[in-house]
């Protein structure tokens, strides 16, 4: 730990100051998963300030037996972070809900699946023109609802990566839903927070879906 008495294994830790840069050369010993995440921005974790590095290549069993277990990055436990309550309190209209949805999806969204919905390739998958978002609205909200792990293939291309639980609240996620679905030439429909509810939460689905 940076400054104290602690040793810490298996972290490294790079100092970016504020409008700087750094490239950073390591070596991994064995394929898998490897997080890198921006400790100095804990209020932005759940909006695309950390990254996934899949690694490639022989196993070596003597240094990693294997897989175990994959999860999301949450740096204050089993908590997940609210985000910020819009500007509007209740939707009343579509414009209203459209709005709210715009403010939500930019907040938390936005990092991860682009501002014009487009995603990033074989990260992230888009949500413009989503056949797997318009074929079935129940499953995006529970997507939303209760995050999603596991491979899927949307547009024709494969994904494989997290999405965490935004800890969004019924009305929150029926507006981002409703506005997703109005953006990037999708299927137009309105999202009510009465469906939303009734859609049960769970654990983080794992999920292959074509």
């Amino acid at each position: 730990i940076e400054g104290g008495t602690k040793f810490q294994e298996n972290v490294q830790t790079t100092l970016v100051p504020a409008g700087g840069a750094a490239i950073v050369e390591f070596k991994t010993d064995v394929p898998g998963s490897y997080v890198l995440v921006d400790h100095a921005l804990f209020r932005a974790f759940n909006k695309g300030a950390l990254g996934l590095m899949k690694v490639e290549g022989a196993e070596n069993k003597e240094i990693y037996s294997g897989k175990t277990f994959d999860t999301v990055y949450l740096p204050e436990g089993s908590a997940i972070q609210k985000t910020p309550e819009p500007v509007l309190k209740v939707a009343q209209s579509l414009e209203d809900k459209l709005k709210m949805g715009k403010i939500i999806y930019n907040n938390s969204c936005a990092a991860c699946h682009q501002p014009n919905g487009q995603g990033i390739p074989a990260a992230f998958p888009p949500l413009a023109k989503s056949d797997w978002l318009n074929a079935d609205l129940k499953r995006s909200i529970g997507v939303v609802k209760n995050g999603l792990s596991g491979p899927l293939v949307v547009n024709g291309e494969k994904y494989n990566s997290v999405m965490p639980a935004l800890g969004l609240s019924d009305a929150d996620i029926a507006n981002v839903l409703t506005f997703v679905t109005h953006s990037w030439g999708n299927k137009k429909k309105v999202v009510t927070p009465e469906e939303v509810k009734a859609v049960k939460k769970a654990e983080p689905a794992s999920m292959e879906a074509h």
